[in-house]
């Protein structure tokens, strides 16, 4: 099958891109408005940039509505962000956190989740994901007919759950990815949780 996504509508080309470009990783973002109401959301149009300065993108498109998401909006105003890396323990809560709620309610209050403070973070984080990382606004860019924000954030601060944590044989810091279980994002609803890892030597 080949598919020409010039001659398809808006739908099916997002709907073809997020079949295909599989797992993604998603960023579940906290923000924080003016207000001072936290806001929760994942995005799995998100991926690292650039590693000096280290840089990770999330890409954000509009409300339903049309109107500019809350995140972005936050964003923009406040300058940081914290991105978490959720486990499948957590996907129901990363699905309910999408909902679009009015600007002065919080996912974090609906998912029923808690925060902490932590050394280096301007916010809070979530308790639960094993793997957060506190960001500032690098710069944005606005892309497509449909101005979609790409989000530029420069890491400043990595919390990492102990328990996920290990050395690898050159005496370098290892994430455990079993123990870690990344929660990733496939097509329509569905997720992948975490499975067998494969490891193969860098040529030489």
């Amino acid at each position: 099958m080949i598919l020409d996504l010039n001659e398809m509508d808006k739908a099916s080309v997002y709907h073809t891109m997020t079949q295909t470009l599989v797992p993604r990783p998603i960023a579940w973002v906290l923000s924080e408005s003016v207000q001072g109401a936290l806001n929760l959301a994942p995005f799995s149009y998100f991926t690292a940039v650039c590693s000096d300065p280290p840089l990770i993108m999330i890409s954000v498109g509009k409300k339903p509505s049309g109107e500019e998401k809350d995140t972005f909006l936050n964003i923009i105003e406040q300058k940081q962000f914290v991105i978490h890396i959720a486990d499948e323990q957590l996907a129901e809560a990363v699905t309910l956190s999408s909902k679009t709620l009015p600007r002065d309610q919080s996912e974090v209050d609906l998912c029923g989740l808690q925060t902490v403070s932590e050394a280096g973070f301007a916010l809070p984080r979530l308790v639960g994901p094993k793997i957060a990382m506190a960001c500032k606004l690098h710069n944005t860019q606005t892309m497509g007919a449909l101005d979609q924000n790409l989000i530029f954030g420069q890491i400043e601060s990595i919390w990492i759950d102990d328990h996920v944590l290990a050395e690898d044989a050159q005496g370098r810091m290892k994430v455990m990815a079993d123990q870690l279980k990344p929660l990733g994002r496939l097509g329509g609803s569905e997720y992948q949780i975490f499975g067998n890892t494969l490891s193969v030597a860098r040529p030489k």
